[in-house]
């Protein structure tokens, strides 16, 4: 059976316009063809930033009422529409159809509380008399939009993560031009129709879909953007804040989240997790569990445990609602996570389990004895790997957690509370979970990296401080 194949257009200006050139996307389980979806030009790109000012300037007043007025119609479609969603999020990338509806929920969810804080975009007084001289001025600051927000997303959460740049941007009254994933733009597409059916004003919203290559660079360095919004790879993003110029820049790059696994754990309850942690999403998942450090006492038993979860998932068709693990988002990616597994037992790296690959898929994989210079202890895998390593204590584990260029997410599971505080102070992550892996996260919640894994934060309410901008206003008086 054949899908009919789907000729998209983009959102350009609040109008949907074909492009000059088109592009094909394809379901990465069988590389059937499913839709058509244009290639924007440089032109076409500057056309969407040029409209996205103009309307800015005209709407620079926009009431905040109106935009939580439209944000909650966008939560109403999204939920009459939520199976096309999923469907949509299943055929395109690589997620089961189970984890497409729930990735459906949560970015409801997204642009439910984007229009929740919207009401919550608050200033402050300050007490100017608080230095000498100044006993004579009152004051106060406020929050205003910084403008054109340029936004990037990637290809392993099609819509929460457009939903994440999207919902803060019109809370926070800004004009918003997004190029999505060029191998899942199908689920942006949909989410900007919905903001078009919920009476959002043309030209506020523009989604573009192209090569990076070819109008990436037009979008970031175009001196109208006042803000770059990225979640992506740490090479690109460090190649945005070198063109970038002076705008801000908030960016979500990779990882190699590590999990502290020690001895005084609940051993099912970490397995369970950690399992869970690692393969979700076939690994493709930022804060994904990639390195386990377990206290040497409960290491054997541990490994016996997580290796018989793993070996009870079911590698499958991804709209089968039973099965946990679908493909890679391509062949290519498959092969790389192949190739780096084989590098890593050269290296001498003990194969646990796994380390199959056909097509697309790739089999649940467990390494050992992973030497510590080994690119895939020190890189991103993005793929359904995971090594694991028996430590003596918890300060080996922390420093050997430490001994890599990224600190987005970490994990660790033990009933002490001392080893708790002690792994929160001496960890160099953005965010550290106790008695949960790594790839725990609420979207409400501060979300970013140190090091190479990003700069600022994500999450509602922090991205919306991001994309707005502080205003002081002081009075002299004379009473």
């Amino acid at each position: 059976m054949h899908t009919k194949v789907k000729t998209m257009k983009m959102l350009l200006g609040g109008e949907w316009v074909d492009g000059e050139d088109t592009f094909e996307v394809r379901n990465p389980q069988n590389n059937e063809l499913i839709a058509l979806v244009p290639r924007a030009s440089k032109n076409e790109m500057v056309n969407a930033i040029e409209k996205a000012d103009e309307t800015y300037r005209k709407l620079e007043s926009w009431p905040t009422h109106e935009r939580i007025k439209v944000l909650n119609n966008v939560v109403d479609y999204m939920r009459d529409h939520k199976e096309e969603f999923a469907q949509i999020i299943a055929s395109e990338g690589s997620k089961t159809i189970t984890e497409a509806r729930g990735e459906v929920k949560r970015a409801t969810q997204t642009i439910q509380i984007s229009a929740e804080e919207a009401r919550r975009i608050n200033g402050q007084t300050i007490n100017f008399d608080q230095n000498e001289g100044s006993e004579d001025r009152v004051g106060y600051y406020y929050r205003f939009p910084v403008g054109v927000v340029a936004a990037i997303t990637p290809f392993n959460d099609p819509l929460n993560l457009v939903a994440h740049k999207i919902g803060p941007a019109i809370a926070s009254g800004n004009a918003i031009v997004l190029k999505p994933a060029s191998v899942t733009p199908l689920s942006a597409l949909k989410l900007a129709e919905a903001f078009v059916e919920a009476g959002l004003p043309k030209g506020l919203l523009s989604v573009i879909p192209g090569s990076g290559k070819e109008i990436g660079d037009t979008l970031v360095t175009h001196p109208v953007i006042k803000m770059v919004s990225f979640t992506g790879g740490s090479e690109a993003g460090e190649r945005i804040t070198h063109i970038a110029g002076v705008k801000k820049v908030s960016m979500e790059l990779g990882s190699n989240s590590p999990v502290i696994v020690l001895k005084d754990a609940d051993l099912d309850d970490a397995a369970a997790s950690c399992v869970s942690g690692a393969f979700s999403a076939v690994g493709q998942n930022c804060i994904g569990v990639q390195r386990i450090y377990v206290e040497k006492e409960l290491y054997p038993s541990f490994l016996d445990a997580f290796i018989h979860l793993a070996e009870q998932l079911k590698v499958g068709d991804k709209m089968d609602a039973s099965t946990d693990i679908g493909p890679m988002i391509n062949e290519r990616e498959a092969i790389r996570v192949e190739n780096w597994v084989e590098e890593a037992i050269e290296e001498g790296a003990v194969l646990a389990i796994g380390g199959k690959r056909d097509g697309a898929y790739y089999a649940p994989t467990v390494l050992t004895d992973v030497p510590s210079h080994a690119r895939i202890a020190q890189e991103e895998i993005f793929g359904p790997v995971v090594i694991m390593e028996a430590v003596g204590n918890l300060e080996e584990a922390v420093e050997k957690a430490n001994n890599v260029n990224y600190g987005l997410h970490a994990g660790i599971f033990t009933n002490d509370i001392q080893k708790a505080f002690y792994s929160i102070k001496h960890m160099d992550v953005g965010g550290i979970m106790i008695n949960d892996s790594s790839d725990y996260r609420i979207d409400e919640m501060p979300f970013g990296g140190m090091k190479n894994s990003g700069i600022g934060r994500e999450g509602i309410r922090f991205a919306i401080e991001s994309m707005t901008e502080q205003k002081v206003v002081c009075f002299k008086l004379k009473l």
